[in-house]
């Protein structure tokens, strides 16, 4: 059974979720944007280091609060790591009164039928259980919808709905995160096939909860009705290349909906700066989104 307290914080909160899950493939650009480019580290793990002294930077910030932050998105291998002697979930928790939360995909598979799914994740169980045991809430798992391909988008949503009955299974919070690209010409048409396949899945739950991370619709209020589902704990928004200030924009204007964003998150934070500049940055980043996310 999944942590009360952290459920009803989980559900009822003010705040958004901080997307810090940048992992394998992603790492050298989420670094280049940071100031570091791939001269500066000769090694994985050299870079999986940098990487994760950069997220503890941000994570221990003075300004990276529950006031304004919900929840954080981790990569396993920050999981792994301990910030101030403690363990990275349990640092979040217990010091900061922000949900963390595990991204448990293993990436996608090649494209078929206008969809990415997610490829298979070995030894899940093994991996949800000892999540638990270290503090985690919830977890993420994403795949991509790239046209409005009945076929695909059906198959994106059963194996998101499978995955999930897992992670409630092994007594977590799962975040489905089937995204819609934000540049195809058939994003709203795509978004009314996913949304319909949602609706149907969540029938067949009983009492258990989910929680789900969608582009931000091309309708404003299209997902009000998943938003009210008493089978889904919340609804959060990925920003999905838009610029934060069109992220921003777009969110504020779908009542319920709260960022999880990335990239549009740590725009502008820099190895560079001295923590006056980096935290003053960072206060900003999270005030707009904050305030797009309670609009």
């Amino acid at each position: 059974m999944s942590d009360q307290p952290m459920v009803t914080h989980f559900a009822t909160g003010a705040g958004f979720i901080a997307a810090l899950d940048q992992s394998g493939g992603s790492t050298p650009k989420a670094l280049r944007a940071y100031g570091i480019d791939e001269s500066q580290y000769s090694s994985e793990a050299e870079m999986f280091d940098l990487i994760h002294a950069a997220r503890v930077r941000i994570i221990t910030s003075p300004v990276f609060t529950s006031e304004h932050i919900l929840g954080a998105i981790l990569f396993e291998g920050t999981l792994a790591r301990q910030i101030e002697g403690l363990g990275a979930a349990e640092y979040l928790w217990q010091r900061k009164g922000i949900l963390p939360i595990l991204k448990i995909d293993k990436g996608l598979e090649e494209k078929a039928d206008g969809v990415q799914l997610m490829k298979d994740i070995p030894g899940l169980e093994e991996r949800l259980d000892s999540a638990r045991a270290a503090g985690v809430f919830g977890t993420k798992e994403r795949s991509v919808i790239h046209a409005a391909d009945p076929r695909g988008i059906e198959q994106v949503v059963e194996q998101q709905f499978a995955l999930g009955e897992r992670v409630v299974a092994a007594g977590l919070v799962p975040i489905l995160e089937p995204e819609v690209t934000i540049s195809i010409p058939d994003k709203d048409e795509a978004e009314v096939l996913l949304k319909a396949a949602i609706l149907e899945g969540l029938e067949g739950l009983g009492d258990r909860q989910v929680a789900f991370k969608l582009t931000i619709p091309s309708v404003d209020g299209f997902y009000s009705d998943l938003i009210a589902h008493p089978n889904v704990v919340r609804v959060v928004a990925l920003s999905g290349g838009y610029s934060r200030d069109e992220a921003n924009e777009r969110l504020a204007r779908n009542p319920g909906l709260i960022a999880s964003f990335s990239r549009a998150l740590l725009d502008g934070l820099t190895v560079q700066q001295d923590d006056a500049q980096f935290d003053a940055t960072l206060k900003a980043s999270i005030a707009s989104i904050y305030a797009a996310s309670m609009t």
